[in-house]
């Protein structure tokens, strides 16, 4: 299995960006799918999630900002973000394979930087 994330770059705060991860070979206990990131000297965090029901949640922090979304016959994950800010830029990692209640992940991506300034 592999996860290819896509869709980072540089943006000013208040811009969008829209980032992809293409999902290649089939999972085993893909019940949950999330975005996560990770800035220099913190810890990682999950973003979004969307469970096989398509049901969402998300950290409060980005919560009326971001979107997830999944395009099951193109095998791809999505995360919208929009209104972006500064403390937004991080690491962010795609991950699949995870339990029904959003943990354990099996699958990693190796991440796409976004950076807002």
């Amino acid at each position: 299995v592999q996860l290819v994330e896509s869709g980072g770059g540089s943006v000013q705060a208040g811009g969008s960006l829209r980032l992809s991860c293409a999902v290649s070979g089939a999972t085993y206990r893909n019940y949950c799918m999330g975005w996560f990131r990770q800035a220099p000297g913190k810890e990682r965090e999950g973003v979004a999630y969307i469970k096989s029901d398509r049901s969402t949640s998300y950290a409060d922090s980005v919560k009326g900002r971001f979107t997830i979304s999944k395009d099951s016959a193109k095998n791809t994950l999505y995360l919208r973000m929009n209104s972006l800010k500064p403390e937004d830029t991080a690491m962010y990692y795609c991950a699949a394979g995870g339990s029904w209640y959003c943990a354990d992940f099996s699958y990693w991506g190796q991440g796409t930087q976004v950076t807002v300034s």
